[in-house]
């Protein structure tokens, strides 16, 4: 019977190890971790159990196979309850941890913790200037299988470029001592010896070179005002080509077109009381301006605004002779003139002011 028995009973808790092994597995797929080994100084391991919010979940952990499992000493928390925790290393080694709702575990496993290596960032950066080149060295870390990553870029430049070197002695080659430039250096694992969920380390902090010293700031804004400088001149020279055309076009049009004076402003009355008739005006300004003497014989001055009008009856020998007479002189003379101008024949000349018009009919004529 007791043989019987045991075949039996070997069967049972296999099967309910399997069982007890598939619950675990679904319960720690609930569980999202992420762990990170800071520099095999700290091992961070946070989980989000979105399916136990409001639970405060047990972490249980040793470092060696023969060591009894031990809660977390230092929690981290979210929301007031366990989310994570946080434990002191000093090398490599295999973690066992077990995530636990009060007595029943969730998820339980073993890792190195060398494969979610994040390394330090580096903080000693030294710089060498050398012809146009510039070695940037560092202190290396005391363990093997990392890559240096040095970046650098220039006030002209949109990008930063990098170079890796297995030691903390980078070479970069094609630099102009006289421009400002930007640098920062970080470390990475190789994923052949420490896999791919490893982290690379944040980046050092940004120092500036020119000239082969140290500055405080470089002008990333550099070519700012030299672009609006030659945007402005490029804008003003457009500016000036258009204007150019439509100034000298106004000087042809002033040419071609002269502008005619108003006559509004010599011929007072002639458009506001007499609508542009200038035989009405004419005819109305007759008995405008008269000569007035005063009693005791002696002339008044008359005013400069005042126009006198003298009507009289010509003939056309009569008016055009005075002209011809001087256009005679003036040939003689050898001076220059205009040429006199023909007055229409029947007609009346009207002297106002500084004018003379020979009226018609149907029309006048000033000369």
């Amino acid at each position: 019977m007791r043989r019987i028995f045991l075949p039996w009973a070997a069967s049972a808790l296999f099967l309910l190890g399997r069982v007890m092994a598939s619950e675990e597995k679904e319960l720690g797929e609930a569980l999202q971790l992420q762990i990170i080994n800071f520099n095999f100084e700290t091992v961070k391991v946070t989980w989000n159990a979105s399916e136990y919010s409001g639970t405060n979940l047990t972490f249980l952990l040793k470092l060696s196979g023969n060591e009894a499992y031990r809660p977390c000493s230092k929690y981290t928390l979210q929301q007031g309850y366990t989310a994570g925790c946080l434990l002191e290393v000093e090398k490599d080694a295999v973690l066992h941890f077990s995530i636990r709702n009060g007595t029943q575990p969730l998820l339980s496993k073993s890792l190195w913790i060398s494969n979610y290596l994040k390394p330090r960032s580096l903080s000693d950066l030294s710089f060498q200037w050398h012809q146009g080149a510039v070695t940037v060295t560092c202190s290396d870390l005391w363990y093997k299988g990392l890559v240096y990553e040095i970046q650098h870029k220039s006030t002209f430049d949109t990008e930063w470029q990098s170079k890796e070197a297995k030691t903390c002695n980078v070479t970069l080659d094609s630099l102009d001592a006289e421009k400002c430039y930007f640098f920062r250096a970080r470390v990475k694992t190789l994923e052949s010896s420490y896999g791919s969920d490893t982290y690379p380390s944040d980046w050092s902090e940004v120092i500036h070179q020119q000239r082969g010293k140290l500055t405080d700031l470089c002008r990333e804004n550099s070519l700012f005002p030299n672009f609006i400088l030659v945007a402005g001149m490029v804008t003003f020279l457009i500016a000036s080509l258009l204007l150019l055309p439509l100034w000298k076009l106004r000087r042809v049009k002033k040419v071609l077109m002269p502008s005619v004076p108003d006559p509004r402003f010599t011929f007072s009355g002639l458009f506001e009381s007499h609508q542009g008739n200038f035989q009405e005006w004419i005819k109305d300004t007759q008995n405008v301006a008269h000569l007035n003497k005063m009693e005791d014989g002696e002339q008044e001055s008359i005013p400069e605004e005042a126009a006198v009008v003298q009507l009289a009856e010509m003939s056309v020998t009569a008016v055009t002779s005075p002209v011809y007479r001087q256009t005679e002189e003036e040939e003689v003379t050898g001076e220059p003139g205009q040429l006199p101008r023909q007055p229409p024949q029947d007609g009346e000349v009207v002297s106002l002011g500084d004018f003379t018009f020979v009226t018609s009919d149907n029309s006048y004529v000033r000369f």
